[in-house]
Order: structure tokens, then C-alpha cells, then sequence
């Protein structure tokens, strides 16, 4: 590793679907800096390392093997990426608690809380912490109180074509705006800056948020009409195709299907009911709610349907299922809904062959 000014090198922590495809970006479109990908999973980071990536996304292989080695390295050992680091950007995982206070709504920080101490313990000079995960409304506060009190399209094309790039913090002092400008000017090296939209902490987390629940949203709300044109006989596309066609809606996310999955619009959607609880907002969190259970219900009504055509039994039946991971074209399977498809199934005793030619059989089976 070629050692150059602290300013020039930026650490990710987590190098998981977030912090790997986005530190390899920022490598490619930015050969001055140094970017250094750190987490505390030994076998990760070696795969990082080979030939073997832990991910796939299109077109992360060929970013990783031309900038690897030259100003991109994958390592585990924390206290050295975060010393020679001037910018730290937090990319772990904040899931869904699965215990305690607010369970199954509430988000787990505890990823979060570790980087922040981490960051404390081995920070060796003024530096800027980004939220790069989406995280709870909040956490920046959360970060910068442990920081003070302990220390006086796919995911690739996504990264490079990105829509708008929201970047938060404090306006408010000298030292907020430097950090924003900062990371202003890594992003402007490859992004139009009139898509980079600056605002303050608590609004920016909330936006992000609030994405991706629309997008959610947008998906349950044709997915609620597929089932009103499966009782009524109306052609869902014909639908989806008229109502796409006004302007003011648009016609993204409007293929109806088996409901969404992925890591996040769940997550964020149960962030935001939590959110909305704990402010006593039960109407609107509620209203959020119903989102998630038009997902569950489609999934549901999508087994049924099948079980139904093939006369109301499929006990020892064999059956096909080509796809597990949450998108085409990634290996990425968290809260895909395949998961709960396939289980349904074999609770019904069907036998199952399951095929996605992005994921491996061992990630398959570790599911049942």
C-alpha cells in the first residue's frame, strides 16, 4: 500500500453489497485517492482478495480487478484503515431487531454503535464520518455523541449513473460544511453536480428512508390491484401500461409480481413504522404497515394459485422453481422472496429443484 497524504485516503467499513461495489466506484472514478475496504470477516476480505468475489453484480469484477492492488485494497485489520484514513464512510447493516424492545420493527444499531467506537478508538487526527448504509432518523446524532464523549439500476450501474446523490450534515459550523464539500467533490469527480443534493443530517437519513418506501409502496399498490383484476378478469398490464402513461405517475416499479425482497424497502418500511410508533403517529405507521402486508399477502396468493392449479394437492409433486436470489443478476438472496415460496411449497410436501445460475446451491439449502 503506497503510503500518501492521510487526506487522500478513504476508508470503508463493511464490505458487504454496500461498502464493496461502492468503495470500487469511487476507486475507479477517483485513481488519486486510496481506498481501503475493512471488515472483521476473515474469509470475506480474502475472497475480496481473489479471483472469488463474495458478490456478483455486473460489471464489479472487471472494477475490482483493474483498481485492486494499485489504489483499492480489502484488509481486516480495522485500527491501520481507520488511522490512515481522512474520510470513514459506514456501510454495515442495521436489520431488523430480533429481540427486546421494539422486535421485529425496531432497527439493530448495534453494527453501527461498534463502528462508531471503533472509529473513537483508532481515529488519528480530525476526519469525516459518512453514513453510507441507510439508518435510522437519528443516527448521525447518535454517531457524534459517541465520537465527542470518546474522543475530545443494478448496484454497480446504480453507483456510476446514479439518479441524485444525497449528501447530509451540518450546515450550521465550519467544520460540517467542510466535511460536506469534501465528499461533494469526491462525487462530482464522475456525477453531475446539480444531481447532488445537500440538506441536514436528520432530513437527508429520513429521505432516504422515505425512497425507499415509496418505491415499496409503488410495487404493493399494483400488486393490490393484480388481485383485484384476478377476481374481476381485468388484464393487470393492460392496467399498469394506462395508468404508467400519465405523467404524474410514471411507469417505473409498476410490474406486478410476487412482491418485493431485498435487504432494505422492508427494513426501512419497519424503521419507519418503529419511527412513527415511538412519535405516537399510530395512524401513519399503520398506513406504512399495510405495505408489508400486501407484500405478504401477494406471496401467499401466489402459492395458492399455484396449489390450486394443480387440483388443490402438490404432496410429493415435483416442481421447477428458476430464481432465488431477491433480483435477477446478483447473488444477493436477503428477504428474497423465493425463501418463503419454496418453504410454503415443501411445508405442502412438494419436492422442489431450485436454480439461480448466480446462486451458489450451498447459500440455497442453508435456507432449509
Amino acid at each position: 500500500m503506497s503510503k500518501i497524504n492521510r487526506s487522500n485516503n478513504i476508508c470503508f467499513i463493511g464490505a458487504g453489497y454496500v461498502g464493496g461495489p461502492s468503495a470500487a466506484v469511487i476507486a475507479l472514478k477517483c485513481p488519486q485517492y486510496n481506498v481501503y475496504v475493512v471488515d472483521v470477516n476473515i474469509e470475506k476480505i480474502s475472497q475480496w482478495n481473489s479471483d472469488n468475489l463474495p458478490i456478483y453484480e455486473p460489471g464489479l469484477n472487471e472494477i475490482v480487478n483493474k483498481c485492486r492492488g494499485k489504489n483499492l485494497y480489502f484488509l481486516n485489520d480495522m485500527e491501520l484503515a481507520i488511522k490512515q484514513s481522512y474520510v470513514v464512510f459506514i456501510s454495515v447493516n442495521t436489520p431488523i431487531k430480533a429481540r427486546g424492545h421494539g422486535m421485529g420493527r425496531a432497527p439493530d444499531v448495534s453494527f453501527l454503535e461498534n463502528c462508531a467506537r471503533s472509529i473513537s478508538r483508532y481515529a488519528s487526527g480530525d476526519m469525516i464520518v459518512v453514513e453510507k448504509s441507510t439508518v435510522p432518523v437519528g443516527s448521525a446524532h447518535a454517531i457524534k455523541f459517541i465520537l465527542n464523549t470518546e474522543n475530545s439500476r443494478n448496484a454497480i450501474t446504480n453507483l456510476l449513473y446514479p439518479d441524485r446523490v444525497l449528501v447530509g450534515g451540518d450546515h450550521t459550523t465550519e467544520s460540517g460544511k467542510l466535511a460536506i464539500n469534501y465528499i461533494v467533490n469526491i462525487y462530482a469527480m464522475w456525477i453531475d453536480p446539480q444531481f447532488i443534493i445537500t440538506g441536514d443530517t436528520w432530513s437527508t437519513e429520513l429521505s432516504k428512508l422515505t425512497a425507499n418506501a415509496f418505491l415499496a409502496q409503488r410495487i404493493s399498490s399494483i400488486n393490490a390491484i393484480s388481485i383485484l383484476c384476478e377476481k374481476t378478469g381485468a388484464n393487470v398490464k393492460n392496467v399498469a401500461e394506462a395508468i404508467g402513461a400519465d405523467k404524474r405517475i410514471g411507469s417505473s416499479y409498476l410490474n406486478a409480481g410476487i412482491g418485493f425482497g431485498g435487504s432494505c424497502f422492508k427494513k426501512d418500511i419497519m424503521h419507519l413504522v418503529y419511527l412513527c410508533e415511538s412519535l405516537n403517529l399510530f395512524e401513519i405507521a399503520n398506513y406504512w404497515q399495510s405495505i408489508i402486508t400486501i407484500n405478504d399477502y401477494q406471496q401467499c396468493n401466489f402459492v395458492s394459485r399455484i396449489i390450486k392449479t394443480m387440483f388443490n394437492n402438490v404432496y410429493k409433486k415435483k416442481l421447477a422453481i428458476l430464481g432465488f436470489a431477491f433480483k435477477p443478476n446478483t447473488t444477493d438472496t436477503r428477504n428474497s422472496p423465493a425463501i418463503n415460496i419454496c418453504k410454503d411449497f415443501l411445508e405442502e410436501g412438494a419436492i422442489l429443484s431450485i436454480y439461480d445460475p448466480k446462486v451458489e446451491n450451498t447459500t440455497i439449502i442453508r435456507y432449509y
